[in-house]
């Protein structure tokens, strides 16, 4: 009883932790990025963030609906004009399920990846989920009120 007590105590303070790490799970980072729409950028100081996602997630966030699963959003940065990193959210049936309540952001999944594909061990995607969490009402995505606003040129 001590050792799983003591597991459970371990487990809670790593989520609660800013200095858990990431962990593995099912979001992939797609071999190309061809048929993605660069609807916006966001710059922070001497970061650029190219966001992207899919024709059919916009055409479903135009529409009010949902974005469907099996959707990538990508946050592409670079810094000083290089790729630095990519931040991946997935949506895909049943995602959720692998969170309690406190974590959970529907049925979206994190990973942050560096230029070479593999996974940025060092990022914390409790985080990510839990900043996320405030954006429940726009599909837990920061960036939706800007994809009606795309035209054809990504919205700074």
């Amino acid at each position: 009883m001590k050792v799983i007590a003591a597991s459970a105590l371990l487990l809670a303070a790593a989520l609660a932790s800013p200095s858990a790490l990431a962990e593995p799970n099912r979001v992939q980072l797609p071999a190309t990025l061809d048929g993605f729409v660069h609807y916006t950028t966001v710059t922070r100081g001497e970061v650029t963030e190219h966001i992207m996602t899919t024709p059919a997630a916009m055409e479903a966030i135009k529409a009010g609906q949902p974005v469907p699963a099996g959707t990538h959003f990508l946050l592409v940065d670079y810094r000083d004009g290089k790729l630095y990193r990519t931040f991946v959210m997935e949506k895909g049936e049943g995602f959720g399920a692998e969170y309690d309540g406190r974590r959970r952001t529907g049925d979206w999944q994190f990973q942050w990846f560096w230029p070479d594909r593999t996974v940025n061990m060092a990022e914390n995607t409790a985080r990510c989920q839990s900043c996320h969490r405030s954006q429940a009402s726009t599909d837990y995505l920061y960036t939706a009120r800007r994809v009606p606003q795309f035209h054809g040129a990504p919205v700074e």
